[in-house]
């Protein structure tokens, strides 16, 4: 199976890693390593026969975790940080519109589908909102404590 990295690469992890079960010590559902972390390849491997599986050992934290190459990308890579990533909750800041249609009215709450890092500039959420799917920029999003903080202040 070909892989991307080798031993001794230094990759970073493109978003949050959380126990899946298989990191011991751990409650499964915790963060174990930040997006945005940089660690080296210790090991590769493969899970299923089809999934290259790279051992990242992330010196800052004391810590050797599993990570799908697709969760990866060289250190040296261009790298924007984002707020949110994939499956959490936000509301919308503004009221989103499209071709003259509301689309989702300010408040309204979504979920991330995808975060697009590739654009030049500010980085862009795939959401769904009810009915819709939606490119948003981040400047447009909120997260839902930024929302209930606001609203009560109202």
């Amino acid at each position: 199976m070909i892989h991307r990295f080798d031993y001794g690469d230094t990759v970073r992890v493109t978003r949050n890693v959380r126990n899946d079960g298989t990191f011991p010590g751990v409650d499964t559902g915790n963060l174990l390593v930040r997006r945005g972390s940089v660690g080296h390849v210790v090991n590769v491997g493969t899970f299923l026969q089809d999934q290259v599986i790279y051992t990242v050992h992330f010196l800052d934290l004391g810590r050797m975790i599993g990570c799908r190459e697709e969760e990866l990308i060289g250190a040296d890579a261009p790298w924007i940080p984002s707020r949110f990533e994939s499956r959490e909750k936000v509301h919308a800041r503004v009221t989103l519109v499209s071709g003259g249609r509301i689309m989702a009215a300010a408040g309204t709450q979504g979920e991330v589908l995808r975060v697009e890092r590739e654009s030049p500039g500010e980085v862009h959420y795939e959401v769904i909102f009810p009915g819709h799917v939606l490119r948003v920029p981040e400047s447009a999003l909120l997260s839902p404590s930024v929302e209930a903080a606001t609203a009560a202040s109202a």
